[in-house]
């Protein structure tokens, strides 16, 4: 395929939908990415439609509004994942017949599916059918998912590589395959069997988020995510109750749901840290940001995160980040430059990192934050929107992979 013309950038508007199996109401990095993406094309004067699974037994197409922008939702019905404290998902059976119907009564310009799970496998199987524009983008682990299932740990592996080998065929239908980081798309090009992965980041709208740089009392270590295994939130946990006999002030809060809620209550209880440590659940956005503001530190123990907007957000807030040395996370947290990594599950590292942040003086610890202020402007929304919307109207990968992370995150790719 070769490039538009650049007077296609000011061609009609489009008409995309969006295709995933997680969003809004629906707290996580893909439904808090798809939320923002059908927002932001919506305020660039697209017609935006999302289908997805219901968030309820209603299940329809209306007008929905996020951000200020309405789009249409197509909510079909969906069926609870009782092992999970909110997953939802769409019956597999009757997928194809739904993409079908949305696709032939919305007819878009451009398909762009979220993952190669149960909706995003049967719209791309439909709109390839209608020589539809399909773009996909990978926000998921399947190990991650398998953790959710009841089925015994020795199978969750052969599970996995059955999905790859039918997500493959879901990523092969695309016109082009993106991912938030460069570490993200190599670990979908080797798994995936897909070539030419992008790595186009979740973006960020980084005015949302206000730094106090301060030497705040009491210190405050914050995570924000889901409160599941992979996070390995009980790493943090026991790296901070090690910190509490020698630095008693020092709080902890964990902002987020999810299963392993009630185990690591009772963790903080046996490690007698409970006194100090916040769980805090989920949270407005006000009440997020003010969180990220009032922070001394961000800690992120996760080893399966394909880019963490969670991370992005705190250094939009000017925190330093110590981070666990895994996946997309070295990416965002820079050793030594707007924090510091430490060997995932490591106990000790990571409360020597957090220690060392902790007990800097507020010149040093304003470093490491003005870093992060400065390395979260790359991850501006608008620019994500930009190289999306340069995919949707058929500008080469080649092209857009000259604008993306592709060249700027390859140093970390190894």
């Amino acid at each position: 395929m070769t490039d538009i013309p650049a007077a296609a950038a000011a061609e009609r508007p489009l008409r995309v939908l969006i295709a995933g199996d997680t969003f809004a109401p629906d707290v996580n990095g893909a439904a808090t990415f798809t939320e923002h993406l059908a927002s932001g094309m919506a305020a660039r004067g697209h017609e935006v439609h999302v289908l997805c699974p219901a968030a309820s037994r209603r299940h329809g197409t209306w007008l929905e509004r996020y951000d200020g922008q309405t789009i249409t939702a197509h909510r079909i019905r969906s069926f609870r994942w009782y092992p999970h404290d909110w997953l939802r998902f769409a019956w597999p059976f009757t997928a194809r017949r739904n993409a079908r119907r949305v696709l032939d009564a919305v007819k878009p310009d451009v398909v762009h599916f979220q993952s190669a799970v149960v909706l995003g496998r049967a719209v791309t199987i439909e709109a390839a059918a209608r020589g539809i524009r399909i773009v996909g983008t990978n926000h998921l682990m399947p190990e991650n998912i398998m953790e959710h299932s009841l089925m015994p740990k020795v199978l969750h592996e052969p599970i996995a590589k059955t999905w790859w080998r039918d997500a493959a065929k879901t990523f092969a239908r695309a016109h082009a395959v993106t991912t938030p980081t460069r570490r993200a798309a190599r670990f979908l090009e080797q798994q995936g069997k897909v070539e030419h992965v992008l790595a186009i980041s979740c973006g960020l709208r980084v005015s949302d988020y206000t730094a106090d740089l301060s030497d705040k009392s009491p210190k405050r270590i914050l995570f924000v995510g889901r409160v599941t295994g992979e996070k390995q939130i009980d790493v943090l946990l026991k790296a901070f109750a090690k910190l509490h006999a020698e630095m008693p002030d020092v709080e902890l809060g964990i902002v987020g749901g999810g299963d392993q809620k009630h185990n690591l209550e009772k963790l903080s209880e046996q490690l007698g840290v409970a006194d100090r440590t916040i769980f805090h659940g989920y949270v407005s956005d006000q009440e997020l940001r003010s969180l990220y503001t009032h922070a001394t530190v961000f800690a992120m123990p996760s080893i399966a995160e394909l880019q963490s907007i969670a991370s992005m957000e705190a250094m939009a807030s000017g925190l330093p980040l110590v981070a666990a040395n895994a996946m997309a996370l070295p990416h965002l947290c820079h050793d030594g430059e707007n924090g510091f990594l430490f060997e995932p599950g490591n106990v000790d590292e990571l409360a020597e990192r957090l220690r060392q942040v902790l007990t800097m003086s507020e010149d040093e610890r304003a470093k490491l934050a003005n870093k992060s202020l400065e390395m979260v402007q790359v991850h501006s929304m608008d620019r994500t929107l930009e190289l999306f919307e340069r995919l949707y109207r058929g500008e080469s990968i080649e092209s857009v992979a000259r604008d993306s992370f592709n060249e700027q995150d390859r140093t970390l790719d190894h």
